[in-house]
């Protein structure tokens, strides 16, 4: 029995000595694990807080970094009549109903335009390719669709609904901008064109001034200006920014009306007067918008002719094509011409 005893404790203590060394064994395979685990990580740590704070670890030259090009937003907000409308930062399919002029002195060609705008005389240059997208005041939402805009830009209020379900639109009724500065500094800021506006009004400024002193030199101070349109049935007197010459005459040249009348057209920019009522609004200077009648038609004409500044030759008469523009490109234009003509004898 005794010797039964010792052969099982000593098989039991074999099998023990066994057991603890495998637990030994597995312990220290544990125990390996952890350890590397913990140190991957703590690299790993290590390398984030250095990237973090810049403590743990220093930051590679920067010639050794990768350099990282950060893209302009896509989209910028700008507030309107409408409220905050999101549009491109760099439009490049732009649909202008109104401010054509301003956008060709941006370098910015539409791809799409009314018929009627399209017609200015004053940049017929950089009218290619340009799409006729209707009538002006109610363009046609199918040719418009076609071109696929990624910006609308109108005068219009009403055109506003039609159009914003078609791309983003901003309505600029017309009048806001009171002068070539304020419309040009406006879409260059639209645009992200501020310093090409600011270089195109730099080389405006210096030939209005130009144009000015012309003018100065030999047309009194005091002598006053009118800009009227003649039709069939009315005559129209008009006021610095409504088109046919009045841009010109009372912003670039800083002339003014006859003092009876200057405020009303000043204000509502626009009367229409009858033959009666032509004494009061005629100035020393008439600036006629006429498509049919010539100078000579007015000398003819008895009422017209007995007027001082048609007795004086000191009327000038062109076509709507000419006068009804006022862009800054056809402001620039006309203010020149007008000069050219107060300049060649006209006193």
């Amino acid at each position: 029995m005794i010797i039964i005893v010792h052969k099982e404790a000593h098989k039991l203590n074999h099998l023990q000595q066994r057991s603890a060394k495998q637990r030994h064994w597995l312990i220290f395979s544990l125990l390996l694990a952890i350890t590397l685990l913990a140190s991957a990580c703590g690299n790993n740590t290590s390398k984030g807080s250095a990237a973090n704070t810049g403590n743990a670890t220093e930051a590679p030259p920067a010639s050794q970094q990768p350099e990282q090009t950060v893209e302009p937003a896509a989209f910028k907000t700008v507030t309107t009549i409408n409220g905050e409308i999101k549009i491109p930062v760099k439009p490049k399919r732009i649909v202008a109903e109104e401010y054509l002029g301003s956008l060709i002195a941006l370098d910015t060609i539409p791809v799409g335009a009314p018929g009627l705008t399209l017609e200015n005389m004053y940049f017929k240059e950089a009218l290619a390719g340009i799409a006729d997208t209707g009538t002006y005041g109610k363009m046609s939402p199918e040719r418009i669709l076609e071109l696929e805009p990624d910006l609308i830009i109108s005068g219009m209020a009403d055109s506003y609904e039609a159009l914003s379900q078609i791309a983003p639109t901003i309505i600029v009724p017309y009048g806001d901008l009171k002068n070539t500065h304020e419309e040009l500094t406006y879409f260059g800021k639209l645009l992200g064109k501020e310093q090409e506006a600011k270089d195109w009004l730099a080389q405006y400024d210096k030939r209005i001034a130009e144009a000015k002193a012309k003018v100065d030199a030999v047309i009194p101070a005091d002598a006053t200006f009118s800009i009227l349109e003649h039709g069939d049935k009315a005559t129209w007197a008009y006021g610095d920014n409504f088109g046919r010459g009045g841009q010109p005459v009372y912003q670039a040249l800083g002339r003014k009306p006859p003092a009876g009348v200057a405020k009303e057209i000043m204000e509502k920019q626009w009367a229409e007067i009858s033959a009666e009522m032509l004494n009061k609004y005629a100035g020393d200077y008439l600036i006629i918008t006429d498509n049919e009648q010539t100078v000579q038609d007015y000398k003819d004409d008895p009422i017209w002719g007995s007027l001082p500044a048609v007795k004086n030759d000191h009327i000038y008469v062109w076509k709507e094509g000419k006068s009804w523009y006022y862009d800054p490109i056809a402001v620039l234009s006309q203010t020149e011409e007008l000069a050219a003509w107060l300049t060649a004898g006209q006193k």
